[in-house]
């Protein structure tokens, strides 16, 4: 199963974490959804937003069984394949076992993210990998299911850390 995560911070100092699982990348429908809570959560630091995101991930997953791929909210890579984001770190801590694709909203300054366009939308989503070759990871979210930039499903994950 594929999973997406996503957390929404609250000001009560807790991440909402939810998971939504799907076997295909063109699925419309979650096969699972999953919401945790987890508090605290450290406060953010710039430049390392992995110690916020993290453990509230590891968490989700500890949900579920293993997966075949994870997806996130954010960068596996920074500024070059050596420089780890917040994917690669979760690949990291999953001992290498589950590839992880970064979906990100915003490039990031001199990135080696790649732009995937989707739907009519202009503005790409910023697509990088680990475990899996990047091109394919960028087929697979450019397939994903929904007509605009943001595919269906991430816009599930989205809607349930924020509790909607």
């Amino acid at each position: 199963m594929i999973v997406a995560l996503d957390v929404d911070y609250r000001d009560d100092g807790a991440g909402h974490v939810a998971l939504v699982g799907f076997t295909q990348w063109t699925d419309a429908r979650p096969a699972l959804e999953r919401v945790t809570v987890v508090s605290p959560v450290a406060p953010y630091e710039p430049g390392a937003f992995y110690k916020r995101e993290l453990p509230c991930l590891l968490a989700a997953l500890a949900l579920v069984e293993a997966p075949s791929c994870v997806v996130v909210d954010g960068h596996v890579w920074l500024r070059a394949l050596d420089d780890a984001g917040l994917g690669a770190r979760l690949y990291a801590a999953l001992h290498g076992a589950v590839p992880v694709v970064g979906v990100a909203k915003q490039a990031f300054a001199d990135g080696v993210a790649r732009p995937v366009l989707r739907g009519a939308s202009k503005q790409p989503l910023w697509v990088s990998a680990v475990g899996t070759d990047v091109s394919e990871a960028c087929e697979r979210v450019q397939a994903m299911h929904g007509e605009h930039r943001i595919p269906t499903l991430l816009r599930r994950v989205d809607a349930l850390c924020r509790g909607r």
